[in-house]
């Protein structure tokens, strides 16, 4: 019998490669250069302080059109912050809530139970706002980007991978050039920019520092289990290499005066 969670899993990572579509464009793109992450390999982990920088990151430049569907405020607890950090986060946001006794919605400061507040009411509103374009949701979209640290490494090269234009290429109004996007033609404008955040612990806001920050955040949002999934398959592997090492003893002790 299928695993349901996996399966609505496997069908939202397919719904963000849907909605992202439009904005994927057309064409072959170069290929990401491979970055090390503190999240890759066997024992691979999150560094929790990057991911706060990246939570920043997005909470002041893209959250203004990215949404987070899959994301409740108590999941930041997984970043390192406190139930009370992540509640005085909650309660800076408004939420809509209701309908009261009068059959009336209503707006109240978000608890660390609501999921994360979308950017706009509905997706029409969404496209009115990106001249008909519409903005994907980041909660899966380094998961739908590739797998391992293959989609990590496409959404840091998309974002350092603004430029100018080569000079026998026509840009339509409204694209942007990118090295790094398929048919090099994004219709997003480049978001980061140097010193755009200001980071808490005193780290240079280059653009670098920003898209290596933010991509370790969206990381864990795709796979906020990421570690402790890694620490079940050592455990299976140490698990496997006992079992395999007691059946050889035991096959010898076993088959010992046979010979």
């Amino acid at each position: 019998m299928k695993n349901p969670i996996l399966t609505i899993r496997a069908a939202a990572v397919a719904l963000v490669m849907v909605a992202a579509g439009p904005a994927l464009g057309a064409g072959t793109a170069v290929a990401p250069p491979e970055k090390e992450w503190s999240f890759g390999g066997l024992f691979g982990t999150f560094d929790r302080a990057a991911a706060q920088r990246g939570f920043q990151v997005y909470t002041e430049v893209c959250a203004g059109c990215h949404g987070l569907d899959y994301i409740s405020f108590r999941h930041l607890t997984g970043l390192g912050f406190t139930e009370d950090q992540v509640a005085a986060i909650a309660r800076e946001y408004d939420v809509v809530d209701g309908p009261n006794d009068d059959g009336e919605m209503f707006e109240r400061p978000g608890r660390a139970s609501d999921p994360w507040p979308a950017p706009f009411p509905n997706d029409k509103a969404a496209r009115a706002a990106n001249n008909g374009a519409m903005p994907p949701d980041l909660s899966l979209i380094v998961e739908a980007r590739g797998v391992g640290e293959g989609g990590s490494n496409y959404i840091h090269a998309l974002l350092t991978g603004y430029g100018e234009a080569p000079a026998a290429m026509q840009m339509p109004d409204g694209m942007y050039y990118n090295t790094y996007y398929p048919g090099n033609q994004i219709a997003m404008p480049a978001p980061l920019s140097d010193d755009g955040v200001e980071y808490a612990d005193g780290t240079p806001a280059t653009v670098e520092q920003q898209a290596a920050d933010i991509t370790t955040f969206l990381t864990w949002a795709a796979e906020p289990n990421l570690e402790s999934r890694k620490r079940t398959g050592v455990m299976v592997m140490v698990f496997l290499l006992i079992m395999v090492g007691l059946t050889y003893v035991t096959k010898r002790a076993v088959w010992r005066d046979v010979h």
